[in-house]
């Protein structure tokens, strides 16, 4: 069975990829990089999306705190550059669609969104899994990848019947991409144009986003991040969910490890929500989530430095494990349900029924066949086996166990 590779610091590179770097370089020199101007990046979205309002003015501030680190930190070769750069433009342009479409179907922002179902949990918890096998409930509705890249139309008119979205052919373009500049990265996290996504990817259009994190070294802008207030990141990706409710109607199903931070948020924002928080022993999966991260910079900067990532992400961790437990205690155990990440690969069925109850939406035998199909279709080391370990990340089993010692006691992890 094909591994992924640890070799972190020579990240793969396609060969025309390497050149166009090589021709990129020598552009760059001349003076002709890929901008990544704010008022630049602004002007593009406007012209492309044929539209000039972004609406509230808050998203400024992220976008230039990102800026700067990209600029001052990431070290992207030209192709990163570039390629970063159109993900920002195209994060602009969701940002005028949905403020215009918005502005025309004003009954959007009234629509509620009942009961909606999240899951959180570190990252490497089983969360994908999990998210994909409730997908397939009737009851629910997830985020599907080719949302994720405009969560509004690209087309004010409706499809006519058989036409295809227009954003299911750029989310398939994206998954060949990946597929072709970092091959190891589907036995990691999948990307699957037409399955589903998690929805950290809502809030990208407010730029209160942890995907630029996951994609380039940019410890600046996390600094930034942790500091800020996310009340109104919280809004605009509500009224994101009610821009997709509007157009696929269900009983919203969301997935992201980003808000174990603000869990108070979340519940402030959703107050009806249940939330099914994944556990799963953090000595694990620091490593494959530093690994994670390893490869996903690897797309875009030639300049991977394993030992820093292990450093910010174990930071990270410990301020996501606090954060989220400290916000637990202040609202009370009413509105979650704890998963078992063993439990889940042990029982994945039996896990199900479980949460089904506890959301009010037990799985019939139907969904449960289509549960069972999906398992079948997609075995763990589908794509390939993750390979990681502690010790390439600077980062020591010892070392893990005694910080989040407190965690695994509570939530009933083997203490060394």
């Amino acid at each position: 069975m094909r591994a992924t590779s640890r070799d972190y610091e020579r990240p793969y590179r396609p060969a025309p990829i390497a050149l166009a770097n090589a021709l990129g370089r020598a552009a760059a020199r001349a003076g002709l990089a890929a901008s990544l101007d704010e008022a630049r990046l602004l002007a593009s979205a406007r012209r492309r999306a044929r539209l000039a309002d972004f609406g509230a003015p808050g998203f400024r501030a992220p976008l230039r705190a990102l800026l700067a680190a990209l600029e001052g930190e990431a070290q992207l070769h030209p192709i990163g550059r570039a390629m970063l750069g159109q993900i920002l433009r195209r994060q602009l342009e969701s940002r005028l669609r949905i403020t215009a479409l918005c502005a025309r179907h004003p009954e959007i922002e009234a629509r509620r969104v009942e009961r909606p179902v999240f899951i959180v949990g570190l990252q490497r918890t089983g969360t994908t899994l999990l998210q994909r096998l409730l997908a397939l409930h009737p009851a629910l509705r997830g985020l599907a990848s080719y949302e994720s890249i405009s969560p509004a139309p690209l087309r004010d008119r409706p499809l006519r019947p058989g036409e295809r979205d227009p954003r299911i052919r750029l989310a398939r373009v994206a998954e060949r991409a990946a597929r072709y500049m970092a091959p190891d990265f589907a036995a990691i996290h999948p990307i699957v144009a037409e399955g589903n996504e998690e929805d950290s990817l809502l809030f990208d259009p407010s730029f209160y986003s942890t995907t630029a994190e996951a994609l380039a070294n940019v410890p600046s802008f996390t600094q930034w991040l942790a500091q800020a207030d996310h009340r109104a990141a919280y809004a605009e990706y509500r009224r994101a969910i009610q821009v997709l409710l509007w157009q696929r109607p269900g009983r919203w199903l969301g997935k992201t490890p980003l808000h174990l931070e603000h869990l108070g948020l979340l519940l402030e924002t959703f107050p009806d929500a249940r939330i099914l928080h994944t556990h799963r022993d953090p000595v694990e999966t620091v490593a494959s989530l530093c690994s994670m991260i390893a490869h996903g910079r690897g797309f875009f900067s030639d300049r991977v430095d394993p030992r820093a990532i292990g450093a910010q992400w174990f930071a990270r961790t410990q301020r996501m494990l606090e954060r989220g437990l400290a916000a637990r205690e202040r609202a009370g155990d009413a509105a979650f349900l704890d998963v078992s990440y063993r439990g889940l690969l042990e029982d994945p069925l039996g896990q199900i029924r479980s949460i089904g109850e506890f959301v009010g939406a037990p799985p019939g035998a139907e969904t449960l066949g289509a549960m069972r199909s999906f398992l079948r279709a997609h075995p763990q080391h589908e794509h390939g086996r993750h390979r990681y370990a502690l010790g390439d990340f600077g980062l020591s089993r010892g070392e893990l166990s005694s910080a989040f010692a407190g965690y695994r006691s509570r939530f009933g992890f083997k203490q060394d």
